[in-house]
């Protein structure tokens, strides 16, 4: 296309406009800091820990909801199991950083169907 000439404005010199179907950034792409499943886990345990220390100050209530945190570790545990022999990994696999046997993950987590 044909740059069409922008009217000057006072004090302003003559500009081009040039047809873009793209909106200049609002925002700068900040980069996604990284990080590790270690670093992460390590979160969440201090997390559970200091939720732990605040039951023990005298919420007897919350108790049950400490329970259901230990059954959702449960389902999580279950799903990434899964997710990793759908992976391609072996019950050999996934024993040997448990410090279990293969035989004991697959009773575990393995069900009828695996």
């Amino acid at each position: 296309m044909k740059p069409h000439h922008l009217p000057s404005a006072p004090g302003r010199a003559p500009g081009l406009l040039r047809d873009s179907s793209v909106k200049p950034t609002l925002t700068a792409n900040r980069p996604r800091r990284v990080v590790e499943n270690d670093d992460y886990a390590a979160f969440v345990r201090r997390v559970i820990r200091a939720y732990g220390r605040r039951i023990a100050t005298g919420d007897i209530e919350a108790l049950t909801d400490a329970i259901a945190l230990a059954q959702e570790l449960d389902t999580t545990i279950a799903q990434a199991v899964a997710g990793l022999r759908a992976c391609g990994y072996s019950w050999t696999d996934i024993a040997r950083p448990l410090g279990i046997t293969r035989q004991a993950a697959q009773q575990r987590w393995g069900g009828d169907a695996s």
